[in-house]
């Protein structure tokens, strides 16, 4: 058996006669940037989440670049992110002239409160969260500690559209969440693209400003903006998916749930449910301490797998500024080294589950 270690097939394939049809219309349209497939897709992406203000652009890059500039981050800013996130997290900060400060994550993948308020500094502006591996982070203190300390809280939702904490969904905790929708995202388009969710509708309206040019609706220029818009074809079949997306995150818990219940190797860690989290598992991660040869075993059995991420950003050439030497995130660099994520797609039948399971269990060294 082959089981490839992601699959984008299988849902176009299941929703094809829909996205299709959606394509179609779009192309017939004629209004191809900014009409109204884009505004419907903001309408109802906001529904989805329960509130806010969506705004579309162009990648999730984007919107946490311009999530950070619009709320006022800039040159000799210092930005709170654990480190090990993707390295677009980092890039925002950077590109908004800001200091990434990275932390320690929990045993969660996610931003470990006691290690953020040891990082704060007089000059904090911000702290940005990453739901990682579609991983709820624990927000209740997080947001406290950016109450009593005055700092913005940015959430990177990248790997979390529809993840909850207590109820209330990634993306509405902070100043700003950040979506991407690149095509293997829970929410995925046929290309790039993105959305910023903001509580204020002032920043919303800065933020539809910043994307196009710095040109308001009545075209007049007011600020150096730049060109980030969500195109009418990606809104138009992201509106499609999206009103399939609880049935995808539904399918993607259950998968992980028997992964949780009977994946059993003592070579193998497994993730955990926080209760109170409403997880949609965008990769399933597993960590192995003999993960090169726990890999070579999936492999030679057929089975993909990925390795999200090998390099953490504090150690990569482009932060090579920062001073930052191997041992100075042990946690971090722990999980870079150790995690491993296995097939856990929309659509991978119950028999390759079942492969997938037996063929852990049976890892040995």
């Amino acid at each position: 058996m082959t089981i490839p270690s992601n699959r984008l097939d299988l849902t176009f394939q299941k929703y094809q006669n829909d996205l299709e049809a959606k394509a179609i219309s779009v192309l017939r349209s004629g209004r191809y940037i900014l009409g109204e497939e884009t505004l419907a897709f903001e309408r109802e992406f906001s529904d989805f989440l329960g509130g806010g203000h969506t705004v579309g652009v162009a990648c999730g890059l984007d919107a946490l670049t311009i999530a950070l500039r619009i709320l006022g981050v800039q040159d000799g800013d210092e930005v709170i992110l654990q480190g090990n996130t993707y390295i677009a997290t980092a890039l925002a900060v950077t590109h908004n002239g800001a200091v990434p400060v990275f932390t320690e994550p929990d045993k969660n993948f996610g931003l470990d409160p006691d290690r953020l308020e040891e990082a704060i500094s007089p000059r904090t502006k911000a702290v940005l969260v990453t739901h990682l591996y579609g991983i709820m982070t624990p927000m209740d203190r997080i947001r406290s500690l950016c109450d009593r300390y005055g700092l913005l809280l940015i959430e990177d939702c990248a790997q979390a559209h529809g993840c909850a904490w207590n109820g209330k969904k990634a993306g509405l905790f902070g100043d700003a969440g950040c979506f991407s929708f690149y095509p293997t995202k829970n929410l995925g388009a046929f290309g790039d693209g993105g959305a910023v969710v903001v509580r204020d509708p002032e920043i919303a309206r800065q933020i539809r400003i910043y994307r196009n040019y710095g040109n308001d609706e009545k075209k007049r220029s007011l600020t150096a903006g730049v060109n980030s818009r969500l195109d009418e074809l990606q809104a138009g079949l992201l509106r499609v998916r999206l009103s399939h997306l609880d049935e995808y995150n539904q399918t993607r818990r259950a998968v992980a749930e028997r992964y949780l219940r009977e994946i059993k190797n003592p070579l193998i860690r497994l993730p955990e449910a926080l209760p109170g989290a409403c997880n949609v598992w965008h990769q399933f991660v597993i960590r192995c301490n003999q993960r090169a040869a726990l890999q070579n075993h999936l492999f030679k059995k057929g089975i993909g797998t990925d390795i999200h991420y090998p390099i953490p950003p504090h150690l990569s050439a482009t932060y090579r500024s920062l001073g930052m030497q191997k041992g100075d995130l042990p946690v971090t660099e722990a999980l870079a080294e150790t995690v491993l994520s296995i097939p856990s797609y929309y659509g991978i039948s119950e028999e390759e589950q079942a492969y997938v399971i037996d063929t852990l269990n049976a890892f040995r060294v």
